[in-house]
């Protein structure tokens, strides 16, 4: 009887451990497949963001450049870099413009033509541009960053007022394509520029810095829109667009 009840305890201990045995294999395998899933889903986002990311730069690359306006080369006094003017004159403007500001466009091809002949050309007033992209703050083109830096890439060459200018002649809209990075070079080619230079400077976004530091400085001045104009510092027409007549009369104010 001893013998049969050691190996009927030795056959249940045998059961029981294989038993033990299944469960941990069946724990094994919810465990990989659990795995597995969490893998796929990871694999799954990962392509979704990645084609989200793809997608407009397909679109973009396959996107015609479409006609570019040419401009003819104004003609502005003393220019140095963005600014234009004698540096020693006894009044100084500073304008805060966005390239895809329509309110900046109208501003330029208006007031600021008027300001150059009688102001600055007469030796009145320095006139210095500051870069205030804000207007693709919330949008995944960034046609505002990138004008402003290809306008510094013309800059390296000399060409920064020329470029601002055949910036507002090709502007069709916010964010809607006319500033895109095709374009941008573009524009570059058709003013001649060096565009192995040029082109070298655009892609590592040469001037991210610089664009960053004027736009937090008129936001420490109290910049909220654009253009955002000073006549020696006093802010002139805040909100709105400064006419020439508000200028004039905010710098004969300040004339000695």
């Amino acid at each position: 009887m001893s013998e049969i009840t050691s190996i009927n305890k030795q056959s249940r201990a045998t059961s029981g451990a294989g038993k033990k045995q299944i469960l941990q294999e069946r724990r094994r395998k919810k465990e990989r497949r659990q795995q597995l899933i969490t893998f796929a889903i990871i694999g799954i986002f990962v392509v979704v963001v990645a084609g989200f990311v793809a997608v407009p730069s397909i679109i973009a690359a396959a996107t015609p450049v479409g006609a570019v306006i040419a401009i003819n080369p104004s003609e502005r006094p003393q220019t140095d870099g963005m600014s234009m003017g004698d540096p020693n004159a006894p009044v100084r403007v500073d304008v805060y413009e966005d390239f895809q500001c329509p309110a900046c466009k109208s501003f330029t091809e208006d007031v600021e033509t008027r300001l150059i002949e009688a102001y600055i050309k007469t030796g009145k007033i320095y006139y210095v541009f500051h870069h205030f992209p804000f207007l693709d703050d919330r949008v995944l083109t960034k046609e505002s960053d990138q004008a402003a830096n290809a306008s510094l890439c013309a800059n390296e060459q000399g060409r920064f007022w020329d470029y601002h200018d055949i910036l507002f002649a090709n502007w069709d809209g916010e964010n809607e394509g006319g500033f895109a990075d095709k374009r941008l070079i573009a524009f570059a080619d058709n003013l001649g520029l060096d565009m192995d230079a040029f082109n070298a400077c655009f892609a590592e976004n040469r001037y991210k810095s610089q664009i960053t530091a004027d736009l937090d400085l008129g936001r420490q001045i109290g910049v909220t829109g654009t253009p955002g104009v000073f006549v020696n510092g006093n802010a002139v027409a805040p909100g709105y667009i400064p006419s020439y007549e508000q200028m004039q009369q905010a710098i004969e104010a300040a004339l000695p």
